[in-house]
Protein backbone atom coordinates (compact mmCIF):
# COMPACT_ATOMS: atom_id res chain seq x y z
CA UNK A 1 0.00 0.00 0.00
CA UNK A 2 3.04 2.66 0.84
CA UNK A 3 4.12 2.05 -2.90
CA UNK A 4 0.52 2.53 -3.91
CA UNK A 5 0.31 5.59 -2.28
CA UNK A 6 3.53 7.04 -3.13
CA UNK A 7 2.71 6.56 -6.61
CA UNK A 8 -0.65 8.29 -6.15
CA UNK A 9 0.96 11.36 -4.50
CA UNK A 10 3.35 11.41 -7.62
CA UNK A 11 0.24 11.28 -9.71
CA UNK A 12 -1.93 14.04 -7.47
CA UNK A 13 1.40 16.68 -7.56
CA UNK A 14 1.90 16.42 -11.30
CA UNK A 15 -1.43 18.04 -12.26
CA UNK A 16 -0.41 21.03 -9.98
CA UNK A 17 3.21 21.31 -11.39
CA UNK A 18 1.41 21.98 -14.56
CA UNK A 19 -0.20 25.54 -15.61
CA UNK A 20 -2.95 23.68 -17.07
CA UNK A 21 -4.06 22.69 -13.97
CA UNK A 22 -5.12 25.86 -12.79
CA UNK A 23 -6.46 26.79 -16.10
CA UNK A 24 -8.60 24.44 -15.86
CA UNK A 25 -9.92 24.89 -12.64
CA UNK A 26 -10.50 28.58 -12.98
CA UNK A 27 -12.63 28.21 -16.26
CA UNK A 28 -14.28 25.50 -14.89
CA UNK A 29 -15.61 27.41 -11.73
CA UNK A 30 -16.53 30.79 -13.72
CA UNK A 31 -19.14 28.25 -16.40
CA UNK A 32 -20.22 26.15 -13.14
CA UNK A 33 -20.52 29.97 -11.61
CA UNK A 34 -22.47 30.95 -14.30
CA UNK A 35 -24.58 27.57 -14.60
CA UNK A 36 -25.73 28.39 -10.84
CA UNK A 37 -26.32 31.94 -11.44
CA UNK A 38 -28.61 30.66 -14.39
CA UNK A 39 -30.14 28.39 -12.00
CA UNK A 40 -31.04 30.65 -9.31
CA UNK A 41 -32.01 33.31 -12.13
CA UNK A 42 -34.58 30.91 -13.19
CA UNK A 43 -36.00 30.37 -9.20
CA UNK A 44 -36.21 34.26 -9.88
CA UNK A 45 -39.14 34.26 -12.74
CA UNK A 46 -41.95 33.33 -10.42
CA UNK A 47 -43.66 30.56 -8.38
CA UNK A 48 -42.01 27.02 -9.18
CA UNK A 49 -41.93 23.37 -7.08
CA UNK A 50 -38.22 22.95 -7.64
CA UNK A 51 -35.52 23.95 -5.09
CA UNK A 52 -32.21 25.84 -6.29
CA UNK A 53 -30.33 22.16 -6.00
CA UNK A 54 -32.57 20.87 -8.91
CA UNK A 55 -32.30 24.20 -10.91
CA UNK A 56 -28.20 24.33 -10.79
CA UNK A 57 -27.77 20.20 -11.71
CA UNK A 58 -30.32 19.78 -14.32
CA UNK A 59 -29.75 22.91 -16.82
CA UNK A 60 -27.58 22.84 -20.24
CA UNK A 61 -25.11 25.43 -19.03
CA UNK A 62 -24.15 22.78 -16.09
CA UNK A 63 -23.69 19.85 -18.41
CA UNK A 64 -21.57 21.57 -20.79
CA UNK A 65 -18.37 21.98 -18.76
CA UNK A 66 -19.18 18.48 -16.79
CA UNK A 67 -18.98 16.65 -19.87
CA UNK A 68 -15.88 19.16 -21.54
CA UNK A 69 -14.10 18.52 -18.26
CA UNK A 70 -13.04 14.84 -18.19
CA UNK A 71 -10.96 14.83 -21.28
CA UNK A 72 -9.07 18.00 -20.17
CA UNK A 73 -8.25 15.84 -16.90
CA UNK A 74 -7.19 12.42 -18.27
CA UNK A 75 -5.87 13.33 -21.66
CA UNK A 76 -2.17 13.73 -20.18
CA UNK A 77 -2.64 10.73 -17.84
CA UNK A 78 -0.57 8.38 -19.76
CA UNK A 79 0.21 10.38 -23.05
CA UNK A 80 2.62 12.75 -20.98
CA UNK A 81 4.89 9.31 -19.82
CA UNK A 82 4.73 8.52 -23.34
CA UNK A 83 5.64 12.04 -24.69
CA UNK A 84 8.13 12.55 -22.31
CA UNK A 85 10.05 9.20 -22.42
CA UNK A 86 9.46 8.10 -18.95
CA UNK A 87 6.92 5.04 -19.74
CA UNK A 88 9.73 2.71 -20.13
CA UNK A 89 11.37 3.77 -16.75
CA UNK A 90 8.10 3.51 -14.75
CA UNK A 91 7.11 -0.37 -16.11
CA UNK A 92 10.60 -1.47 -15.23
CA UNK A 93 10.27 -0.13 -11.76
CA UNK A 94 9.36 -2.57 -8.76
CA UNK A 95 5.98 -2.04 -8.71
CA UNK A 96 2.34 -3.68 -10.40
CA UNK A 97 0.83 -2.65 -13.58
CA UNK A 98 -2.32 -2.61 -11.78
CA UNK A 99 -0.74 -0.29 -8.80
CA UNK A 100 0.48 1.99 -12.08
CA UNK A 101 -2.95 1.83 -13.21
CA UNK A 102 -4.89 2.27 -10.50
CA UNK A 103 -3.14 5.32 -9.06
CA UNK A 104 -2.74 7.15 -12.40
CA UNK A 105 -6.74 6.56 -12.05
CA UNK A 106 -7.51 7.50 -8.43
CA UNK A 107 -4.83 10.34 -8.77
CA UNK A 108 -7.01 11.75 -12.04
CA UNK A 109 -10.20 11.19 -9.67
CA UNK A 110 -8.64 13.01 -6.98
CA UNK A 111 -8.11 16.15 -9.04
CA UNK A 112 -11.76 15.64 -10.24
CA UNK A 113 -12.98 15.89 -6.52
CA UNK A 114 -11.06 18.96 -5.92
CA UNK A 115 -12.50 20.67 -8.70
CA UNK A 116 -16.16 20.50 -7.45
CA UNK A 117 -14.83 21.05 -3.61
CA UNK A 118 -15.41 24.76 -3.98
CA UNK A 119 -19.19 24.28 -5.33
CA UNK A 120 -20.39 23.57 -1.94
CA UNK A 121 -19.95 27.13 -1.15
CA UNK A 122 -22.60 28.32 -3.48
CA UNK A 123 -25.47 27.22 -1.66
CA UNK A 124 -23.88 27.89 1.80
CA UNK A 125 -23.20 31.80 0.18
CA UNK A 126 -27.03 31.39 -1.53
CA UNK A 127 -28.50 30.55 2.14
CA UNK A 128 -26.48 32.99 4.14
CA UNK A 129 -27.86 35.89 1.62
CA UNK A 130 -31.19 34.64 0.79
CA UNK A 131 -31.64 32.82 4.83
CA UNK A 132 -33.76 30.12 2.25
CA UNK A 133 -32.73 26.62 2.33
CA UNK A 134 -30.91 25.75 -1.30
CA UNK A 135 -32.83 21.98 -0.92
CA UNK A 136 -35.47 20.74 1.28
CA UNK A 137 -33.64 17.78 2.38
CA UNK A 138 -30.06 17.01 3.03
CA UNK A 139 -30.63 14.08 1.08
CA UNK A 140 -30.59 15.89 -2.33
CA UNK A 141 -27.18 17.70 -1.48
CA UNK A 142 -25.93 13.90 -0.88
CA UNK A 143 -27.83 12.52 -4.03
CA UNK A 144 -26.05 15.38 -6.37
CA UNK A 145 -22.45 14.86 -5.18
CA UNK A 146 -23.19 11.32 -4.99
CA UNK A 147 -23.94 10.81 -8.63
CA UNK A 148 -21.11 13.29 -9.85
CA UNK A 149 -18.81 11.31 -8.56
CA UNK A 150 -20.05 7.63 -9.61
CA UNK A 151 -20.65 9.42 -13.34
CA UNK A 152 -17.38 10.96 -12.82
CA UNK A 153 -15.49 7.90 -12.10
CA UNK A 154 -16.62 6.10 -15.12
CA UNK A 155 -16.01 9.30 -17.51
CA UNK A 156 -12.61 9.35 -15.77
CA UNK A 157 -11.77 5.62 -16.51
CA UNK A 158 -13.19 6.42 -20.42
CA UNK A 159 -10.33 9.05 -20.28
CA UNK A 160 -7.61 7.58 -18.81
CA UNK A 161 -8.37 4.34 -21.79
CA UNK A 162 -8.27 6.91 -24.28
CA UNK A 163 -4.84 8.21 -23.01
CA UNK A 164 -3.10 5.09 -22.75
CA UNK A 165 -4.35 4.88 -26.50
CA UNK A 166 -1.65 7.59 -27.58
CA UNK A 167 1.12 9.05 -27.20
CA UNK A 168 -0.79 12.45 -28.34
CA UNK A 169 -2.73 14.30 -25.75
CA UNK A 170 -5.07 16.39 -28.59
CA UNK A 171 -5.61 12.88 -29.66
CA UNK A 172 -6.59 11.43 -26.65
CA UNK A 173 -8.58 14.35 -25.57
CA UNK A 174 -10.48 13.72 -28.68
CA UNK A 175 -11.04 10.26 -28.27
CA UNK A 176 -12.12 10.58 -24.70
CA UNK A 177 -14.53 13.50 -25.65
CA UNK A 178 -15.91 11.46 -28.62
CA UNK A 179 -16.54 8.44 -25.78
CA UNK A 180 -18.13 10.22 -23.25
CA UNK A 181 -20.17 12.19 -25.60
CA UNK A 182 -21.70 9.45 -27.12
CA UNK A 183 -22.46 7.36 -23.79
CA UNK A 184 -24.15 10.51 -22.39
CA UNK A 185 -26.02 11.42 -25.34
CA UNK A 186 -26.92 7.86 -25.56
CA UNK A 187 -29.06 7.98 -22.50
CA UNK A 188 -31.07 10.92 -24.13
CA UNK A 189 -32.01 8.77 -27.54
CA UNK A 190 -35.52 8.12 -26.08
CA UNK A 191 -36.27 11.73 -25.83
CA UNK A 192 -34.73 12.91 -29.08
CA UNK A 193 -36.48 10.41 -30.64
CA UNK A 194 -39.57 10.38 -28.65
CA UNK A 195 -39.72 6.32 -28.52
CA UNK A 196 -42.74 4.89 -27.32
CA UNK A 197 -41.62 1.43 -26.66
CA UNK A 198 -41.81 0.82 -22.99
CA UNK A 199 -38.24 -1.65 -23.13
CA UNK A 200 -35.94 1.09 -24.84
CA UNK A 201 -37.25 3.66 -22.66
CA UNK A 202 -36.88 1.96 -19.41
CA UNK A 203 -33.04 0.74 -21.14
CA UNK A 204 -33.13 4.43 -21.70
CA UNK A 205 -33.89 5.86 -18.22
CA UNK A 206 -31.79 2.90 -17.22
CA UNK A 207 -28.40 4.39 -18.49
CA UNK A 208 -29.65 8.70 -18.73
CA UNK A 209 -27.37 10.32 -16.58
CA UNK A 210 -29.64 13.11 -16.88
CA UNK A 211 -32.78 11.55 -16.06
CA UNK A 212 -30.39 9.93 -13.03
CA UNK A 213 -29.66 13.39 -11.50
CA UNK A 214 -32.56 14.75 -12.12
CA UNK A 215 -33.95 11.98 -9.26
CA UNK A 216 -30.52 12.09 -7.58
CA UNK A 217 -30.81 15.99 -7.19
CA UNK A 218 -34.50 15.57 -5.36
CA UNK A 219 -33.04 13.42 -2.79
CA UNK A 220 -34.56 10.21 -5.24
CA UNK A 221 -31.16 7.72 -4.72
CA UNK A 222 -31.84 4.91 -6.74
CA UNK A 223 -29.28 1.71 -6.59
CA UNK A 224 -29.51 0.63 -9.67
CA UNK A 225 -27.47 3.42 -11.51
CA UNK A 226 -25.05 3.42 -8.46
CA UNK A 227 -24.86 -0.54 -9.83
CA UNK A 228 -24.43 0.69 -13.50
CA UNK A 229 -21.33 3.04 -13.11
CA UNK A 230 -19.36 0.77 -10.96
CA UNK A 231 -19.45 -1.91 -12.88
CA UNK A 232 -18.76 0.08 -16.18
CA UNK A 233 -16.13 1.71 -14.37
CA UNK A 234 -14.70 -1.23 -13.11
CA UNK A 235 -15.03 -2.86 -17.01
CA UNK A 236 -13.11 0.14 -17.79
CA UNK A 237 -10.36 -0.04 -15.36
CA UNK A 238 -10.15 -3.85 -16.74
CA UNK A 239 -9.75 -2.13 -20.74
CA UNK A 240 -7.42 0.34 -18.88
CA UNK A 241 -5.22 -2.24 -17.66
CA UNK A 242 -5.19 -4.76 -20.65
CA UNK A 243 -4.06 -1.73 -22.87
CA UNK A 244 -1.84 -0.45 -20.37
CA UNK A 245 0.17 -4.49 -20.61
CA UNK A 246 0.07 -3.94 -24.54
CA UNK A 247 1.42 -0.88 -24.60
CA UNK A 248 4.01 -1.95 -21.71
CA UNK A 249 5.16 -5.01 -23.87
CA UNK A 250 5.41 -3.19 -27.43
CA UNK A 251 7.83 -0.77 -25.63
Amino acid sequence: MKTFFTLLGREVKSYFYSPIAYVVLFYFLLLIGHAFYYGVSILNRGPTEITVVEAFFNTVFFWFPFVLIFPLITMRTYSEEFRMGTFEPLTTAPVTDWQVVLAKYFGAVTFYIILWAPTFSYFAIFQLVTRHLAAYANGAYFGSYLLLLLVGMFYISIGCVASALTSDQINAAVISFSAITVCFFAGLLSFVMMVTDPTLKNLNSYISTVEHMADFSRGLIDSRPIVWYLSMTVLMLMINFQVFQYRKWKS
